[in-house]
């Protein structure tokens, strides 16, 4: 069965784009921890990121420094915070988020509620700096 992550980078469940190339795919948390938390995925449906051939694994850190580059210059942090965790959904993806401390990725604090209109507003900030 195809992951919710599977799903989302078919287009049959609407997202939060940030980028795309032919086997990565980023967008918006829509549950994030901080405002402008993206997922960043590969198109091959691996569970565990350490399962996830060599080649592929290095070329999703490639993939993933735009996007945290544009992350540090959308919002008011000191630095953009990668974690994997991979409990959540069996397919494996990097959080990439605005971060002032290590507690910003601490993913045992409640989640936000954002807006519709505030999750454009946050894909749109980062999209203007990528």
């Amino acid at each position: 069965m195809a992951s919710i992550f599977t799903k989302i980078i078919a287009g049959e469940i609407p997202c939060y784009k940030i980028a795309e190339n032919e086997r990565f795919f980023a967008f918006l948390d829509i549950f994030p921890l901080v405002e402008g938390h993206v997922l960043v995925v590969p198109k091959k449906e691996v569970d565990k990121v350490f399962d996830v051939d060599d080649e592929l694994l290095s070329e999703w850190l490639v993939f993933a420094k735009p996007i945290a580059k544009a992350i540090e210059k959308s919002f008011d942090c000191n630095r953009c915070g990668i974690s994997v965790v991979g409990i959540e959904v069996p397919h494996a993806h990097m959080h990439l988020l605005p971060i002032n401390t290590a507690d910003d990725l601490n993913f045992t604090r409640q989640k936000l509620k954002m807006s519709e209109d505030e999750l454009i507003a946050a894909q749109q900030r980062i999209l203007s700096n990528l």
